[in-house]
C-alpha cells in the first residue's frame, strides 16, 4: 500500500487542559476517506520524526485531532500556530467496524476518549459512551459527546466528577443490553473490559496504545502478542494490523 504525506492547514486550535490540545486540520481528500478508530502520523515541524495521533472526529473537510503533550515531539506540535501547515500521513491503521442499528457501548479512558467521539457519532442514536478520567481536571469533550445525542456516562477515579470509580462499573450494569463493545485507553483498563465482555459472551473490540515510529508497518517496533487458534502466540503490529483488534485475540 502506498502512503502519501500531505500538508494540512491548521485552521483551529484549542488548549483543553494544561497538557491536551485540540487541533482542526483542513484537507478534504483525507477527511473523505478517514474512518472511526484510525490515526494520523504527523511530522513534527523542524524535525524528521513523526508522532501518531488518533482521529477524534471528521467534520466536512476538517480532521480533528486531540492529543496530549508527552515529550519533545508533541510539545513542538502543540506550539504550531493557526494558519501553518502540518505534514500528515492519514488515515492509517484498521479502525472500528461499526454496524448500523446495533446498541454499542463505547468506552474511553484518558487520552483514549477522543477517538470515541467519531466512533459514537457514526453509530448514531443507539450509542452509549462511558468515559473515564483521573479527576475533574482531566475531563474533556463532554459537550461534544452531548451534541451528538448519545447516552453519556462519565467517571473519575477520585469521585471529583461524575461517577466515583472506574468505567467497568457502569459497563457491568448495562452490558446485557449491548450488542457490541468498543474501547480505547490504558492497557489495564482494556484488559478488564475484555474480561467482562468474555464473561458475558459479548463481542468486544479494543484500540491498543503502543509506541510506534514509522506508523506504516516498516520498522516493526509496535508489535503486540496475538493468540492463534491453537493457543500459541504470534505477533502483529499495532500500526498496520491495528490499532483495533478483537479483544479475545490479544495476549493480555
Amino acid at each position: 500500500m502506498k502512503f502519501d504525506a500531505q500538508d494540512c492547514k491548521l485552521v483551529a486550535k484549542t488548549q483543553l487542559t494544561p497538557t491536551i490540545y485540540d487541533f482542526r486540520l483542513q484537507n478534504a481528500q483525507l477527511a473523505e476517506i478517514t474512518k472511526p478508530g484510525q490515526f494520523a502520523h504527523l511530522l513534527v515541524p523542524g524535525k524528521t520524526l513523526r508522532r501518531p495521533i488518533s482521529i477524534c472526529d471528521v467534520e466536512g473537510d476538517i480532521i480533528r485531532l486531540v492529543f496530549e503533550v508527552r515529550g519533545e515531539g508533541t510539545k513542538i506540535l502543540s506550539e504550531t500556530e493557526i494558519g501553518n501547515t502540518i505534514n500528515m500521513i492519514c488515515p492509517l491503521g484498521k479502525g472500528f467496524d461499526i454496524p448500523k442499528g446495533k446498541k454499542i457501548i463505547f468506552i474511553g479512558g484518558g487520552i483514549g476518549v477522543p477517538p470515541m467521539l467519531y466512533s459514537a457519532k457514526t453509530a448514531g442514536e443507539n450509542a452509549v459512551v462511558i468515559n473515564g478520567f483521573r479527576d475533574k481536571s482531566a475531563v474533556i469533550l463532554t459537550e461534544d459527546f452531548q451534541k451528538i445525542g448519545c447516552k453519556l456516562i462519565e467517571t473519575t477515579d477520585n469521585g471529583s466528577y461524575g461517577i466515583h470509580g472506574f468505567v467497568t462499573q457502569p459497563l457491568e450494569e448495562m452490558i446485557d443490553e449491548a450488542d457490541l463493545i468498543c474501547a480505547c485507553g490504558p492497557t489495564p483498563m482494556l484488559k478488564n473490559i475484555s474480561a467482562i465482555a468474555k464473561q458475558h459472551s459479548k463481542k468486544c473490540f479494543v484500540s491498543l496504545e503502543q509506541r510506534m515510529a514509522c506508523g506504516v508497518g516498516a520498522c516493526l517496533g509496535c508489535a503486540v502478542g496475538i493468540k492463534r487458534d491453537d493457543g500459541s502466540i504470534t505477533y502483529k503490529h499495532v500500526c498496520k494490523n491495528g490499532p483495533v483488534f478483537k479483544a479475545e485475540e490479544v495476549a493480555w
